[in-house]
Parts: C-alpha cells; structure tokens; sequence
C-alpha cells in the first residue's frame, strides 16, 4: 500500500484554502517565509521513537505495546497503542479484536514477542488467537507528527473470524463526550449516555451500530488538548460507542481485516495534535488533611521535565475574610527524576501555628489544609460510619433516606463443582473435601462478612486480614466509637443511629461470623464464595436484585417457587477445597477476635477460641493441605502458620506457642518487612535471646527503610504492579509503627508519617486523597458497587497511582472503571483505620 498521507492532508488543507484572494495570499507567503527561516515549532515536530520506547513529541506520547492485558481480569484497558495526550492518558487497547466493543471478559490475544527498531522508528508487535490459529502482526511507525499504524499477516485471517477480527483503539469516554467529530467532513457530538442503534446476530449476540463511518475521523476538532485524527485509505473506519455494551466500555474505532489477503492489510495514519510549547501544570502534592504542629511537613513539588522550575514555594494563611497571607517563603530542594517527572522538595515544618493554609508554586495554588492538633482524631470516621456497613453482606443497610442494599445472598450457598477453575482466582480441586456434593446447598453459609470490593464475593483470605487489623485497632486504640445500628434478628443496619454498642466491635463480630460459618458447615475454612455466572459478576447497583435470597432447587422450573425454594440458578458458589495455610489464616482471625469479643459476645468468642486450638491441633497431627489457586487458598504455609502461632499465644499465653514461633526465626527474617510488627506483640512472652535477634535484625532493617529515599521522592514502596500500591503503603506504616513502638531508639516516626501523608495526596500524579471523604479534595469517582453513577462510598480508600510502563504514573478521578487505580477494597480500608489512630497516637505522644 502506497503511503499518500502527507500528500492527502496537504490536498485537504487545499481544499479549505481562499487560493484566489490576493491579500491573503500574501499573507501566506510571508507566514510560509517565516516557517523557512523560523526552527521547527512543536505543532510541526516529527514524531520519534525514544530511549524509553515510546513515539513522543512534546506533548504526545504514543506507546506500542508497552503494557500488557491483565491475565486475571483479560481487558483492564492498559494494552496495545496507547495515546497520552498533554498529559492524560486517552486512547489504549490499539490492537486486533475480535468484537467490535470488546467487553472486559472477551477473548484477549496471547503475547509473542516485541521488536523494537529505534533506528528506523519501529515497533513490531507479535500476537495470535491460539484458539483460532490466527497469527497477526501490528507494526507502529514514526511518520511525520504522527505513526503509521498496520496489521500484517502470513496467513490470511480465518473463515471463522471474517468480518469479526479488526484493527481497534478505543478513546476514553469522559475525554470526549460533549465533544465534537467529523467523520468525512461530517459533523456530529459525542452522546454524554450511550444510546445507539443495536445489532443482534442469530446467535443472540447483541452489539452497537457505529455512529459513523468513513475514511477519515477527527476526533474533538474544536480541542487541542484533545484533536486526534486518523486516516485509512482503503478499509472503512467506524465509530461506536461500547457504552452500549457495559458500562466501562469506550469510544471504539475499529476498521476490519479484509477477507483473503496477506502481507500488509491493513494500514492507519494516527496523528494527535500538540499544542506548541506545552508544558503540564506543576502538582504540588501535599495532605489534604494537613498537618499536626509537631510533624515534618513537605510538600512534593511535580514538574515536567521540559519545565523550567521556580526557585521557590510560599505557604499563606488564610484569614477569616479570605485574604491570603505570606507565611513563610522557602528554597525549594531538588530530589531528582522519578518515572517522567522532575521532583523538588518544599520544607515547611517550621510552621506550628494553628490555621488554614495554601501553598502557592508558580501560577498553582493548592486547595486549603489545616494544620492543627486534632486533624487525625476523626479521619478515620468515614471509614467506620459509611464504609465498612456499606460493604456488610447478608444485611440490608440504610442511611437515612437511602438504602444502600437490601439482605442480599439469604440462599448462601451451593458447593462449587470439582475440577473447575473459575473467575477471579477461585478454584475447587479434584474433591468437594466436604460432605456436599457439587451444586448441593451448604446451609448456615448466609451470615456475616463483607463485599470484598466493587463486586459481591466473599474472599476469606481478606476476611481474615480485615478481622485481624480491626481486632488490632480495637485493642490498640480503644474505638469505642458508637454511630450504627446493628439488628442481626432483622438482617438490619442503619446508618447515623447510634445503638449503644461501638461499631469496631459490631464490625469484627460480623467479619468473625463469616469465619466461624465455615468452620461450622464443613470443618475447616473456605477460600470463598462468589456468584458463579460471569453476568452477576459484573452487576452494579444492590446485590440483592443478583438473587431471589430463595435457594436453588435443580427439580424445579426457572420460574417456579415455594417461598422457600426456587428453580432459578441465582445461588453462589461456595469453593471449599482444603489449604491448611487458609485455615492458618482463619484461626488467626478467629483467636484474635475472642480476645475482643469476650464480655462482648462469649459464646461466640469461646467458640472462635476452641476453633482455632483444635484446628492448630489438627493441622499438626498431619501432612498439610497445600491446594493453591490465585490470592484465594491463604499466602504462604509458614507465613500463616507464624500469623496463627502469634494470634493463638496472645490468645492463650500457652508457652507451646512462643517456642513455635520461636522455631520459625527464620520465617520472620527473610520477611521483616512483613512479619516484625506482628512479633513485636508477643516480645512480653519471648525469652531474652529472642528479643536481642529481634532488636538486631530491627537495626538491620531501618537500611531498608531509608532505601526508599532513594527510590522515590516520597519514601514510602510505590509498587509496579498491574493493582496500584496503597494497601502496601498502608501495611508499611503500620509494621514501622509497631517497630517504633518496640524499638523508638531505633525507628523514625517519619517512616510512618510519610505514608499517610501519602495516602492524603503527597503522591505521584495529584494531590488528591485517596480516601473518599476525607481531605479537602478527595476521590468523588471510584469504583465502588455505585460506580456505575459516578460517585464514590466515604470513607472508601482506592488502589491509587498506577504506574503504567514505562513511565507514567496514572489515577483517574473521571472514570471509575478502572479497577487497578480505583476499586475500593474492605482489607485497605481495615488497615487505614489502624494507620490513622497510629499517627494520632505518635503526634499527642
């Protein structure tokens, strides 16, 4: 295929041109003079291929296959040719698909191998569908300001996939909509709500028409931020709107692969307009919440590397009439380049005088912080108010005139089937290991627990976390806080109604209840329970309308129904395959819970005891079960068994216990990181020898510790990971508490401090909290079971920033969808409310 493209846009701009008005004639002539003698703008820049791998002009970023499609979760909209676009991230999944608006569990490519030519601005990417013996090439292109965009093939495209398989790349809605397009020289809006005509197939298969087709597309002409066009000569470009599909679906354009032919096939021309000198906006990353007096207080100064940096920073005070007022000027100090981003220092600990405050750098100005001694003693309360009973399952949970959900999952639960591996890391193994057969009812499943996260499972391996840091909290802190009403007879929960019991330990009784089910049901713990067609795992809106709470009958009709029983295959799926590490995990919980429960619930907290002990007992009377599967059977045997040896001496004070842990030294070597916090507990009942390894390999540690300083501007581990780091960041903080608690001669309080400041916004990307609800700017969008409205649960804590390879450090506050930066999780959420009644204990020390 012959490349015409720069003769084809210069034959456009032609055709729009007053060629017979001699005065502006003359004017282009002399504009075309200066252009001669003038350096090349950045409008006019050719596009390259950089050392990082990327095609960049100032302003445009064109990665080629730099991220990779999630294995668990298929498409999490990070993959194939990905334009970032002054500084957002816009279009992603450029790569050949199969459906026209690809839903997030269809069929993804397998990955083959990635060539990179820098020499000739070239990126080749190697791919196939093995199910369909369909192997393809894309190519990427440095060409002009823009890339050429290709699909080659050896072997023609497969009957099977004709008019299937197709060149695609999809925009993110909330760029766009309410933007204009033209397409062919026709013009056209972006809808805000999806609402396209629709095709059906004689399968069924249901999928939008395009809103448009034709040769050429401008995307949002009237912007540009935000101007893309795209060219294709010979295959018909078309435009839909995968909104009509799911929710969390994208503005798609897609050309398909032509029938029968070989070589290259297809070709794009893709060219994102750059506004000339663009720099991005500085980010003063700073807490949202603000500061107690007594704390370090630096704000992360994030800058562009093109941008040139002020020497300085000013803190002002603001008045009670508004006015602001200079507080203090400082230098600011250069920490270095961390992902894409120059990073400075602003040091305003010096300031101790009570106030609301800003900072200004530049022509930026954040939004007001509070300095003031009491600034931690209630963020923790969305948290305990609003989250935690939003996430409560088999309840129906009210808030004044709202009702969250209704008592959803009553009918809990059918055995899973053996030998299946399922969605979202579940699996059950060659037996059910209880005494049900497969697709038979467990009965006394329906009680307790939490919604994992946006969707409606119950993961025990997070359960157990979450009891065991809300035990943690309760005993560490004394949370006697008391705004919830908590009617287990009525399967209900009201919000801002106090009931006279503290919430923390409503909130522990009902992740224990959970626990304990299992163990009654069967005999041992569970790796979970989750609906078991892919159609209610992507529900939105109340979990009780994913069933009829009526459980399954397999000898009754779909529609048929004696109150009590129904022939409507709606049941979850309980997947019950023995992992002695998860039963480590759960009598963890367990005897860390009766510890709290007694005098609050006995029965329960003497059940939870006698659980954990002879469950212990047990699992060392025999070889142990190590069925594995994804984040679902427990972590590692030993790290379990230390967590469940640590809960059980606290529990008991029995010396057998202290000598385990003792036996397993070397478990809490190799991961101090992870387990120090949790030994320093039981120091009081260690022997002297024990406590001197603990104290010197604590020393060791604090290298780590200022490690990194030297990885990132904010000191706290930002991981890398396809799921954003906060929970690590959380964890962190609260091991290094634990360890200044034990050793304050040896570990800094900043080590904590960093953490939750970075939780309040000192991160990568923005300044904004990650904590819904908490902090002057705070996450309004997030992917909670209400993210289908575009809103957010307080007190929810998010993922947080996403480091996309190679460089870019992404969380998106308008679209909820994607999970990886977004997604509220009950195990964060537990671990935040220790973290912030740490800080306020360390800063009123």
């Amino acid at each position: 295929m012959e490349n015409n493209y720069p003769a084809y846009r210069e034959k456009h701009r032609r055709t729009h041109s007053s060629e017979h008005d001699p005065v502006k004639n003359k004017i282009l002539i002399f504009i075309f003079f200066l252009l001669i003698i003038s350096p090349l703008s950045a409008q006019d820049a050719d596009m390259e291929l950089n050392e990082e791998e990327y095609f960049e002009v100032p302003g445009v970023n064109i990665l080629a296959f730099s991220n990779w499609y999630n294995g668990l979760f298929s498409d999490s909209k990070i993959s194939g040719i990905e334009i970032i676009h002054h500084g957002d991230r816009t279009a992603t999944n450029g790569d050949v698909r199969l459906h026209a608006t690809p839903e997030q569990w269809d069929a993804i490519p397998t990955f083959s191998e990635r060539k990179v030519d820098r020499e000739n601005g070239r990126i080749d990417t190697y791919q196939e569908y093995p199910d369909y013996n369909f192997k393809y090439m894309v190519r990427a292109e440095a060409k002009d300001d823009g890339i050429l965009l290709s699909v080659h093939l050896e072997e023609a495209v497969p009957e099977t996939l004709v008019g299937k398989a197709g060149l695609n790349l999809e925009f993110i809605p909330s760029a766009y909509w309410e933007k204009t397009y033209y397409m062919d020289g026709k013009g056209d809006v972006f809808p805000l709500y999806p609402s396209s005509d629709m095709n059906k197939d004689n399968t069924g298969y249901t999928s939008p028409k395009p809103m448009a087709t034709g040769q050429k597309l401008v995307l949002a002409p009237e912007d540009p931020k935000r101007r893309v066009t795209i060219i294709s000569e010979d295959a018909e470009l078309m435009l839909h709107d995968g909104r009509d599909k799911a929710q969390n679906g994208w503005f798609v354009v897609r050309s398909l692969i032509p029938e029968g032919e070989t070589g290259k096939v297809l070709e794009w021309f893709i060219s994102a307009n750059a506004i000339p000198g663009w720099s991005r906006k500085p980010v003063i990353a700073h807490s949202q919440v603000g500061y107690h007096p007594n704390q370090k207080k630096v704000a992360v100064i994030e800058l562009d590397k093109n941008a040139t940096p002020e020497q300085t920073a000013t803190l002002q005070k603001i008045s009670e009439e508004g006015e602001k007022i200079d507080v203090q000027t400082g230098e600011l100090a250069r920490w270095g380049q961390y992902t894409r981003y120059n990073y400075f220092h602003y040091d305003f600990s010096e300031i101790r005088e009570p106030g609301t405050y800003v900072i200004s750098y530049a022509e930026e100005t954040t939004a007001p912080f509070r300095i003031g001694e009491n600034i931690y003693e209630d963020a923790w309360h969305p948290t305990n108010d609003i989250y935690f009973p939003v996430q409560m399952d088999h309840m129906l949970v009210n808030e004044a005139y709202r009702v969250w959900h209704g008592a959803s999952h009553m009918d809990d639960a059918l055995q899973a089937p053996v030998d299946h591996e399922h969605f979202d890391l579940y699996a059950q193994g060659p037996t059910t290991d209880t005494q049900y057969e497969p697709g038979e009812h467990i009965p006394k499943l329906n009680i307790g627990g939490w919604y994992d996260a946006g969707d409606y499972d119950i993961r025990t391996q997070t359960q157990y976390y979450v009891v065991n840091n809300l035990v943690y909290a309760y005993e560490d802190f004394n949370l006697q806080r008391d705004q919830t009403s908590v009617n287990y007879d009525a399967k209900y929960v009201d919000i801002h109604n106090p009931d006279g019991k503290a919430d923390m330990l409503q909130q522990i009784e009902h992740g224990t209840l959970a626990l304990i089910a299992q163990h009654r049901a069967v005999g041992h713990a569970i790796p979970g329970i989750i609906v078991p067609d892919i159609s209610q795992y992507t529900h939105l809106g109340d979990g009780l309308t994913m069933t009829d709470n009526l459980i399954y009958d397999k000898n009754m009709d779909s529609l048929e129904s004696d109150g009590y029983r129904s022939g409507k295959f709606d049941d979850r799926w309980a997947f019950t395959s023995k992992s002695t590490p998860l039963n480590y995990g759960s009598i963890a919980a367990l005897a860390a819970a009766s510890r709290v429960l007694k005098g609050y619930n006995d029965s329960l907290a003497q059940e939870c005891l006698t659980t954990a002990k002879n469950v212990w007992k047990e699992e060392h009377a025999k070889e142990p079960d190590l069925f594995h599967h994804g984040n679902t059977t427990g972590g590692t045997l030993q790290d379990e068994e230390l967590k469940a040896a640590v809960e059980l001496l606290l529990a008991t004070k029995d010396q057998k216990y202290a000598a385990r842990i003792t036996e397993m030294w070397p478990v809490i070597d190799s991961n101090f990181s992870s387990h120090s916090g949790r030994i320093t507990r039981v120091l009081p009942f260690m022997k002297d020898s024990f406590k001197k390894k603990m104290r010197e390999r604590t020393m060791a540690y604090q290298s780590e510790l200022d490690a990194h300083y030297q990885e990132n501007p904010f000191g706290v581990p930002i991981g890398r990971g396809g799921w954003a780091g906060n929970g690590q960041v959380i964890a962190f903080a609260m091991n290094n508490y634990l360890l200044y608690k034990a050793f304050p001669d040896l570990i800094d309080k900043e080590h904590v401090y960093k953490a939750l400041n970075y939780i309040y916004g000192t991160h990568p990307d923005s300044s904004i909290s990650f904590v819904s609800g908490v902090g002057t700017k705070s996450k309004k969008v997030a992917y909670g079971m209400n993210r289908a409205d575009f809103s957010f649960i307080a007190g929810g804590i998010v993922p947080g920033v996403l480091i996309l390879k190679p460089d870019f450090p992404e969380n998106r506050e308008d679209w909820p969808f994607l999970w990886g930066e977004n997604e509220y999780v009950i195990s964060v959420g537990s671990s935040y409310i220790y973290l912030v009644n740490a800080v306020n204990s360390l800063v009123n020390e």
